[in-house]
């Protein structure tokens, strides 16, 4: 028997500035037509880094979950460590994070700040926008390659560092990202997770980790920009924010902020040369109610582009790998 590989899909549109769209031909329910096809649509991630598919008709929420299992070679994941709430419909099964419609959310790869990430993002579009709202993706690989050589050389010796202030004003706070209020629990989590963490008299908790910036792909063994150094650093917020911010936390206590490894500070002038390669990198498609897309989350980075009117998605983490704690050499 052969190996299915991208070519066996019938349908299967690329395209200069998208992500491969397939447009999928159902005798049957999603779920049974996802599993029939779901080695070739692996073979098209892998090839790809993503893909889009469409004419599936996803709308429920347990139709999208049985999709999200069927997918998912190592099993769905639990996300810990969230910058921001989420909804759980089912394990492994979530709403997309909680966003203003007006703000562009950065390109980043989910929980690369984590010693456990998902290896496959997929995300179901139960109600498309009216207008924007692209789940962008962008090849990590191609933005290492357009970086400052000598940036990513220090990155690559240093790593990058994560700095987070929990409070129960703005995004997670500790027993949401944690999933327990138990300080004796978080504290045995941040240590089991390379995390060094500080209570402060407030209540509230700091917390520091190091991580990797690039990574070698698992299948592909190429190198690729894996962080989030860009979108949860102070600069890439608008700047109306970024102000309101600091006037409120202070910038040693901002929610969360990006470092050197060293623990230098990281400024405008490092963040936009990683920001213009993204955007030289991107594509898009807009999303149709019932659509499909299918992310390979070190490859792959994504985004969320400014919408009008609702926009519901869920979204499943899969196939949990690690690249285990930094240690510069």
């Amino acid at each position: 028997m052969s190996t299915p590989n991208a070519s066996s899909l019938r349908g299967l549109e690329v395209s200069p500035g998208k992500p491969p769209i397939l447009r999928a031909e159902l005798t049957g329910d999603a779920p049974t037509w996802v599993a029939e096809h779901r080695d070739a649509l692996h073979a098209v991630i892998d090839e790809h880094g993503a893909l889009l598919v469409r004419g599936l008709g996803l709308g429920d929420t347990g139709q999208v979950g049985a999709v999200f299992q069927r997918l998912a070679s190592g099993g769905l994941m639990g996300e810990r460590e969230s910058f921001a709430p989420r909804t759980a419909y089912a394990p492994g099964v979530y709403s997309s994070t909680k966003w203003q419609p007006n703000e562009p959310m950065c390109m980043h790869h989910e929980l690369s700040y984590a010693l456990e990430f998902p290896n496959l993002m997929m995300f179901a579009c139960r109600t498309a926008p009216g207008a924007g709202g692209a789940t962008a993706v962008c090849d990590s690989a191609a933005v290492l390659d357009a970086l400052p050589a000598d940036l990513v050389a220090r990155f690559e010796r240093e790593g990058w560092l994560l700095s987070r202030n929990y409070n129960e004003e703005m995004g997670a706070s500790y027993a949401e990202a944690f999933g327990t209020a138990d300080r004796g629990a978080v504290e045995d989590y941040c240590r089991a997770n390379a995390i060094d963490f500080e209570w402060q008299s407030g209540g509230g908790l700091r917390t520091w980790q190091r991580r990797y910036a690039v990574v070698a792909h698992p299948i592909s063994g190429r190198n690729c920009w894996f962080n989030q150094i860009a979108f949860l650093n102070e600069w890439t917020l608008d700047p109306d924010v970024r102000e309101f911010l600091v006037d409120v936390y202070g910038r040693e206590s901002l929610p969360f902020n990006t470092h050197f490894g060293n623990g230098d500070p990281i400024g405008p002038h490092i963040v936009h040369p990683i920001t213009q390669a993204y955007q030289a990198n991107t594509r898009r498609e807009p999303w149709q109610s019932g659509d499909l897309l299918l992310v390979d989350n070190i490859r792959t980075a994504h985004s969320l582009e400014p919408f009008q009117g609702p926009r519901e998605v869920l979204v499943g983490l899969a196939d949990p790998v690690g690249t285990g704690g930094f240690s510069a050499e």
